[in-house]
């Protein structure tokens, strides 16, 4: 909005000629969704706990039974910010973007039905895990079909460290992009078990994929850094501010001890938006990298599953996602986020390197 305001005014007001930068808007997309999120925090807490809209805790965790009624559903404050933030500086005649924002609002929609069962029926028993697939498969589906479908976009596929290497998909690349944005989705939502747990890798993880979005929609930078020059797509970088200032600003209420869970209203819309960024950026394969601490866990969930279905009722883990398996094995809870946070920015520096080796 004030980017369609402004910037047609340049011509006349120098000053506004700024507002036609996408870093400038990045930033003050970011500080527009974390005053946002800052600022209606209290308020929206306030008002979950009214409406009773509190978390149901699983009792094979001890030290959460006091998390019981903690008020959840608080990716609703994160989406907002978001939104609100993005249509104020971003150019919303850039298809890119729309696609992004139709991916965040409908994973976000799904995991808010989820949440609402499970307040409703005061247990975790939401939508099942069939519907909740198919409805994510459903909306991913669109958002890449559409995508495929617009010129200038590849279905290449781009291979980090090996930047001479870069195959087509063709139309299997859709359903490399479904696995992408969907696994990346419940990627997130499993790890959502401790306080700021989640939240914070997603904002290392969308910092990064800001900077290889950008540099995706900027010609010679692309160029000079041997990644694929998607035309237009640097704007989606907005987005990416926008979920930085966001999560920044719910990590506000939500770090230890949390006074918000985000719920799967949240978790599911971050993870999906992060997926579908690392598709548009051409940089699926390095979300496997950046996104690593989002892999572990669910890889945990894997092998227990398996190993429990094998061994006839062994567990491998004491219990899973990893998290819970530190947790049970007497780390405390704040030692647990801060080292999966380290790791999580070890991993982002990792994922930056690749934009320099070949």
């Amino acid at each position: 909005m004030i980017y369609h305001l402004l910037v047609p005014l340049s011509d006349q007001i120098t000053l506004f000629n700024v507002f036609r930068y996408i870093t400038f808007r990045s930033i003050y997309a970011l500080l527009t969704a974390l005053i946002i999120s800052i600022l209606f925090g209290p308020r929206f807490i306030s008002y979950l706990e009214r409406l009773r809209y509190g978390q149901h805790i699983h009792n094979d965790v001890k030290n959460h039974i006091n998390k019981q009624g903690t008020p959840t559903m608080g990716g609703l404050l994160i989406g907002g910010s978001v939104l609100i933030s993005v249509v104020l500086w971003g150019d919303l005649t850039n298809y890119y973007l729309w696609l992004t924002v139709f991916v965040f609002f409908f994973s976000g929609l799904i995991g808010f039905i989820d949440d609402y069962f499970k307040i409703a029926r005061s247990s975790n028993k939401g939508l099942t895990v069939t519907k909740k697939l198919l409805a994510q498969l459903v909306v991913a589906s669109i958002a890449v079909a559409v995508l495929i479908c617009l010129p200038g976009y590849s279905s290449k596929l781009y291979v980090p460290f090996l930047k001479w290497l870069h195959p087509d998909l063709s139309w299997f690349y859709l359903l490399f992009a479904l696995i992408i944005v969907v696994g990346s989705s419940n990627a997130v939502n499993l790890t959502d078990g401790l306080d700021g747990l989640a939240i914070g890798p997603t904002i290392v993880v969308g910092g990064c994929l800001a900077l290889f979005i950008y540099i995706a929609g900027h010609v010679e930078l692309a160029e000079y850094l041997q990644v694929a020059y998607v035309p237009g797509v640097g704007e989606v970088t907005i987005f990416c501010g926008a979920l930085i200032g966001a999560g920044l600003g719910f990590l506000w209420y939500n770090s230890y001890p949390a006074q918000v869970f985000m719920g799967d209203v949240g978790s599911l819309s971050l993870g999906g938006s992060l997926g579908f960024i690392a598709i548009l950026s051409k940089q699926e394969l390095v979300l496997m990298i950046v996104g690593g601490l989002f892999v572990i866990e669910t890889i945990s969930v894997i092998i227990q599953v398996g190993y429990f279905k094998i061994s006839g009722g062994k567990r491998f883990f004491r219990m899973a996602p990893l998290h819970h398996h530190f947790e049970l094995s007497g780390i405390p809870e704040s030692k647990i986020i801060v080292r999966f946070w380290i790791l999580s920015i070890l991993l982002a520096m990792l994922a930056l390197s690749t934009l320099k080796l070949r």
